[in-house]
């Protein structure tokens, strides 16, 4: 191995620990649920994006399961390579009939979606508006892509500001298309961009509107279908992405839209180009959470009433959780130190969560991020609670930001 690099590891690494950015991953014991065990010990878990309880459910196992016995543990192939199979044919018309779209095409991960999209879709000549929260996925999808985006030149727009955006999109007439690209649910901060403002300001300058809605899917709109159902937006936003791993509970991600779309995409969608099918373990589990989800209303209500009560008394005991609308409920510290501090105390005190520090948030921003699920008892989150209560009186967090 080559010494220099290893050393500049090394030296990165423990820059990263001093500066209180150095992340490890927990390690489970346990399968995803209200309570998780890490390191003998049983905890609260808060940590995780299984909104409605679907990773460990025991009909999307079942499902996995019969997916395998009919069509094997893997794809084999690239699709347009190695051939498709009614499976995914399936669960594409029926992520389409959830969206309300004419098409959908299945990505191996939401990530893969935005960087198959963006840049397939977007080159010289065109640009690309995008909210300055925007998730790291869009970002990096952007970056792929060869028109213009760059905040430094003017092209990303302060966060949810209509008036900025419309001050940008007064200066792209001249390009050949004009991309509008925004989180439906923000990551951090939990709340919801203003979708009916930015579609209306791409019918007024002939824009394409692009929606996130990885922390929409399975949590806002009719039966969880994301952000352009829970504003009545059908049939007016161009590119809708979503996700199969979060509320969804497995694996992969989507683009909902034209059949036009999904032809191009097939075409020059880079990641489905050149990267193998999910197995149908994990088809087969999303067909069958599709199904709950429209058939079965308890999961989305359970996870809301658990979201309200969570917010509601985390708020009244003087924490500020950033004025989140949805389950993503940040609880500010500001300081780094203070919110890696908090993560370990909180974990000590019997409550996994995780401390968001810096590249992901700005600097000042650090917070620990929580997330009621519908696995979640009122037992679980008021002994959460109180263990919140006594490590936020312990740091000084209680209060602070009021």
């Amino acid at each position: 191995m080559n010494a220099g690099f290893q050393q500049w590891l090394h030296e990165s690494i423990e820059q990263l620990k001093a500066q209180n950015l150095y992340k490890q991953p927990p390690i489970l014991e346990t399968p995803q649920g209200g309570r998780v065990r890490i390191g003998g010990r049983e905890v609260i878990n808060l940590a995780s994006n299984n909104y409605l309880g679907l990773a460990n459910d025991p009909r999307l196992k079942q499902a996995a399961i019969e997916a395998v016995q009919q069509w094997g543990a893997g794809a084999g192939a690239v699709r347009w390579l190695g051939g498709t199979n009614t499976l995914y044919e399936t669960l594409e018309q029926k992520l389409a009939a959830f969206k309300k779209t004419e098409a959908v095409l299945v990505f191996q991960s939401g990530f893969n979606a935005n960087s198959g999209t963006i840049p397939s879709c977007f080159v010289e000549g065109d640009v690309i508006i995008s909210d300055e929260l925007n998730h790291a996925s869009i970002i990096d999808g952007v970056r792929l892509s060869s028109a213009k985006y760059k905040k430094s030149e003017g092209y990303v727009y302060e966060h949810k500001n209509m008036n900025h955006l419309e001050d940008i999109l007064k200066r792209c007439g001249h390009f050949k298309k004009r991309l509008i690209v925004t989180d439906g649910v923000f990551s951090m901060d939990g709340d919801i961009a203003p979708l009916p403002e930015i579609v209306e300001l791409a019918e007024r300058y002939d824009a394409v509107v692009m929606v996130d809605d990885a922390h929409a899917s399975g949590v806002l709109g009719e039966h969880g279908s994301g952000t352009t159902s829970h504003f009545g937006l059908y049939g007016r936003v161009d590119i809708q992405l979503g996700t199969l791993s979060k509320a969804i509970g497995v694996i992969g991600g989507y683009i909902a839209g034209s059949r036009l779309l999904k032809e191009w995409l097939i075409n020059r969608g880079r990641p489905y180009l050149f990267s193998t099918a999910l197995p149908p373990a994990a088809v087969g589990a999303i067909i069958k959470a599709i199904e709950i989800l429209q058939t079965d209303p308890e999961p989305m209500r359970r996870l809301w009433d658990n979201a309200r009560y969570w917010k509601e008394n985390l708020q009244r005991l003087g924490f500020d959780t950033m004025g989140s609308e949805t389950p993503i409920t940040p609880v500010l510290c500001g300081d780094e130190g203070i919110t890696q501090q908090m993560e370990r105390m909180l974990y000590e005190a019997g409550v996994f969560v995780v401390g968001i520090v810096y590249p992901t948030v700005p600097k000042g921003k650090a917070r620990v991020r929580t997330m009621p699920n519908a696995t979640h008892t009122r037992k679980d989150l008021d002994d959460a609670l109180e263990a919140f209560e006594k490590v936020g009186k312990k740091l000084g967090v209680i209060g602070r930001w009021v």
